[in-house]
């Protein structure tokens, strides 16, 4: 009796089609969520730079990466929490210089064409630091979402908000 049913080269037929399968799947870049592309890879150097400048409180490192044109709301609907340029730099040499002991980690989840120029790179963050407050100095930590805009400038990027 001849056997109708051949396990073997259905086995083998599906192994195919599933290998098939997986090499149609994009590749991420290492540790985040984010397609594996040049321009991507690209996105997320000038964004670990950036990350970097953060935990080393280098603020002309970060007004270097932000545009004259940064404009952020924060998020909300009213302006008294809206940041420009200036504002930033005021931030960057006030506030900012009381926090001690900075780690800052990001998460890239998403990063967007907007325009030819314009990109939005979706991320969660994990920051930690040290404030100093009426005891001493207390230990603060963050987790939020956060979308950076950035545009080109050159070879690189700069800040248009988000920061």
């Amino acid at each position: 009796m001849m056997n109708m049913f051949r396990p073997l080269p259905l086995l083998a037929a599906l192994i195919v089609s599933v290998g098939g399968l997986a090499s149609c799947a994009k590749q991420r870049i290492v540790n985040t969520d984010v397609d594996d592309t040049s321009e991507n890879r690209s996105v997320v150097r000038f964004c670990e730079e950036y990350r970097h400048a953060v935990e080393d409180k280098d603020i002309g490192r970060l007004l270097a990466m932000a545009s004259p044109r940064y404009q952020d709301d924060g998020g909300t609907v009213g302006g008294d929490d809206d940041i420009d340029y200036e504002g930033l730099k005021a931030y960057l040499t006030g506030k900012f210089t009381q926090a001690e002991a900075i780690r800052y980690e990001i998460r890239y989840r998403r990063i967007h064409r907007v325009d030819a120029n314009t990109l939005h790179v979706d991320y969660t963050y994990s920051a930690s630091y040290k404030q100093p407050s009426g005891k001493g100095t207390d230990w603060r930590h963050t987790v939020a979402d956060n979308r950076i805009v950035i545009v080109r400038d050159g070879e690189s990027y700069k800040f248009l908000s988000g920061m």
